[in-house]
């Protein structure tokens, strides 16, 4: 497998992409980097999926506002410079906090989740309250969801 540097702008980013009330600028996919994945991610207040886990690892660094991270039952706060690393299998979840927030999110190898941000937002409606169909997507696309 051939790999070759890459350089992103903001003059190379795709659309956003609306995952549910997030929106996701995926800066690289696997496609990509042959690996890792790397994503922008904003959302208002109180915005953020349930619990879930899937198979690769995935880290965000807080750039702006706050985010109230799940992971394993233990919530915690985070505030920007606050990286937070979650081990594939993890069941976890965000929410943004009362400002709203901004991140960065990486994930590990054999990554699929710009294939499921894509879904979600070709397939759901951004102000959707169907969950079951949301489950269906987003299972479809690796990950499962823990209510």
């Amino acid at each position: 497998m051939s790999r070759t540097p890459l350089i992103v702008n903001q003059n190379n980013y795709g659309p956003a992409l609306n995952v549910v009330g997030t929106k996701v600028t995926v800066l690289a996919s696997n496609k990509d980097t042959k690996g890792q994945e790397f994503s922008f991610q904003s959302g208002e207040n109180n915005m953020g999926p349930p619990p879930h886990s899937h198979d690769w690892d995935e880290a965000f660094f807080v750039l702006k506002g706050s985010v109230e991270f799940t992971c394993d039952g233990k919530a915690d706060m985070c505030t920007p410079g606050t990286l937070v690393f979650i081990p594939g299998g993890t069941i976890h979840a965000f929410k943004y906090g009362p400002d709203g927030g901004e991140m960065l999110e990486v994930t590990g190898a054999g990554s699929i989740a710009s294939q499921m941000f894509t879904a979600v937002d070709k397939q759901i409606p951004a102000d959707s309250q169907d969950v079951e169909k949301i489950i269906e997507v987003v299972s479809q696309n690796g990950v499962t969801v823990h209510l």
